[in-house]
């Protein structure tokens, strides 16, 4: 009898499963390889040793239907085939019979997740440049995919993307605000005031950090968690990369930071690279940068107040003065880009 893990019914997933994975040979090995408030991530391993991998929704989270796991098969299916490295899907399965939620499958891909600085460490330091090299190249051939040429062109709205964004976390943070943050309100009518043209659109991952990609043997292997892709404008994929691409001796706030254990191209280094993937005018992307640092702070703001008012549940381990630090840091990094 197939292992019981929670959130997978091993008998019916199996059962499942063997009906569109050629050649596996059950019984299978579940375990739980990234969990949280997002979706789940679940690694499996037949009798033979060949490994998959399972994607579903969070525990106790009901969906109405299969959409978000239906749109994520949908998004790494189509990019699958082109130059962005994506696990092979095997089927995505709507029937909460089987599982009580929607999941798909995917190859499992070999290699390190650098999610931390502890990890990033463990990679030899002549892979880390050419590993860096890869990431940039791959979010150029990414925002270089036309998405009507591989079935992406009615995912999302192409324009606007920039506005949207702004109206919906101004709303959000208006929602959730706590305390007086001047740094928010000036970045947010800054930001505004100032919206740089889209430049066509493109397929933007959303989450495109090297904490969300596998890298093997100096390059990326795969890219994952496409939860937030959506159609847009391509450089706040770039803006948000770069805000993520700590660099030694930057200070305590980037000491986490995968890349700032060195041996990684440097933020200009990437620029670069990028522009001469893409031909893109980089000109602007300080905009782009202090947009991303800008939204997260809103994002930050209502999780700050879903903890503060015990929304969360009592037995938390979370900080609440640091979360709300980390706020304002956001908020005075946006700024500085601003107006600088």
């Amino acid at each position: 009898m197939p292992e019981q893990v929670e959130g997978i019914d091993a008998d019916n997933v199996t059962e499942w499963v063997a009906q569109r994975i050629p050649d596996l040979a059950p019984p299978l090995t579940f375990s739980l390889i990234a969990g949280g408030h997002s979706n789940l991530t679940y690694k499996f391993v037949d009798s033979a040793g060949a490994a998959y991998v399972l994607r579903r929704p969070p525990l106790g989270h009901v969906l109405e239907s299969a959409h978000d796991m239906g749109r994520e098969h949908r998004i790494i299916s189509a990019v699958w085939g082109t130059d962005v490295p994506v696990p092979k899907t095997w089927g995505l399965c709507e029937d909460n019979d089987v599982n009580g939620a929607p999941f798909y499958l995917m190859s499992f891909v070999e290699g390190v997740v650098p999610h931390e600085a502890e990890v990033a460490e463990t990679l030899p330091v002549a892979e880390r440049r050419s590993a860096g090299e890869h990431i940039i190249d791959v979010l150029g051939t990414l925002h270089l995919i036309d998405p009507d040429d591989v079935g992406l062109g009615t995912l999302a709205r192409k324009t606007g993307y920039v506005e949207r964004q702004l109206k919906r976390w101004s709303a959000q943070y208006q929602a959730t605000k706590t305390h007086e943050i001047p740094e928010m309100d000036e970045s947010e009518r800054l930001l505004h005031d100032d919206v740089p043209e889209q430049v066509g659109s493109a397929i933007v991952h959303g989450d495109y950090r090297i904490g969300n990609m596998i890298l093997e043997g100096g390059r990326m292997a795969a890219l994952l968690d496409w939860e937030l892709c959506t159609l847009g404008d391509p450089l706040a994929d770039l803006g948000y990369l770069l805000n993520n691409w700590g660099q030694p001796g930057e200070g305590a706030s980037d000491t986490a930071s995968p890349t700032a254990v060195g041996g990684f191209p440097d933020r200009d280094e990437l620029c670069m690279a990028y522009q001469s993937r893409t031909g893109r005018d980089l000109s602007r992307i300080n905009y782009y940068r202090a947009f991303s640092h800008w939204r997260l702070g809103a994002i930050a703001q209502g999780v700050y107040k879903r903890y503060l008012v015990g929304a969360m549940g009592k037995n938390r381990d979370f900080d609440l003065e640091k979360y709300k630090l980390g706020i304002h840091a956001r908020a005075e990094s946006a700024l500085e880009l601003l107006t600088t």
